[in-house]
């Protein structure tokens, strides 16, 4: 008989663990689509239109997992650029700049493969300053952005004035590239790597430029 419990209260304690692990994995992932695991008690941030949770503080650390699809020539996995909340990391990177010595006053406009920082600054080292704020904008976006800074404040309505335009807006490239040839009369900091310039765009970056 006593044999007989022992096996009962041992079969109970797997079932119960089993729905133990279970939970918490539930817990944990919530699969979104077929790539992506996100913690569902935050799953308000993946939603469209969740921007504004995210400028919520929180003491909940942020995790996801993500994952190549596995289908050859799936192009799913890149749809996650056109999700970019823009003025969500246009107003991350005007916060964090204005935390940077002497700088007191960001304009930053987001597109969909620049970033366009114009501040006001007292700095007595234009240079280093431009190289702060540039690569504080640097760790916001991914890394196929290039960054334009400028100090002159007079490019800030300008940068403002581009808000109202989108990818999609007659003559927006050519007011974005207008604007970035006035930006980059101003100091840009330090080249990023050997092979990108002060910018963060590469020889061929450069060149496809060139071309459009």
């Amino acid at each position: 008989m006593k044999k007989w419990s022992i096996m009962i209260v041992f079969c109970l304690f797997l079932t119960a663990a089993g729905c133990s692990r279970d939970m918490a994995n539930r817990d944990v992932y919530k699969e979104s689509g077929d790539t992506i695991n996100v913690n569902n008690k935050r799953e308000e941030l993946y939603n469209e239109g969740g921007g504004q949770g995210a400028r919520n503080v929180s003491d909940d650390y942020g995790f996801v997992r993500h994952q190549r699809s596995p289908i050859q020539g799936d192009r799913g996995g890149t749809a996650h650029y056109a999700a970019i909340d823009r003025e969500q990391v246009a107003n991350i990177i005007s916060q964090l700049s204005t935390d940077i010595p002497n700088v007191d006053d960001v304009a930053t406009l987001v597109t969909d493969q620049e970033v366009l920082v114009s501040y006001d600054t007292d700095s007595k080292d234009r240079n280093h300053t431009a190289d702060q704020v540039k690569r504080t904008a640097m760790s916001v976006v991914p890394r196929y952005y290039h960054v334009y800074v400028s100090d002159n404040t007079k490019l800030m309505r300008d940068v403002e004035n581009l808000a109202n335009l989108d990818s999609t807006s007659h003559n927006a490239r050519n007011l974005v590239n207008g604007l970035i040839t006035q930006m980059k009369k101003s100091p840009q900091g330090n080249r990023m790597s050997d092979s990108e310039d002060e910018n963060g765009a590469t020889a061929d970056d450069n060149m496809k430029t060139n071309n459009r």
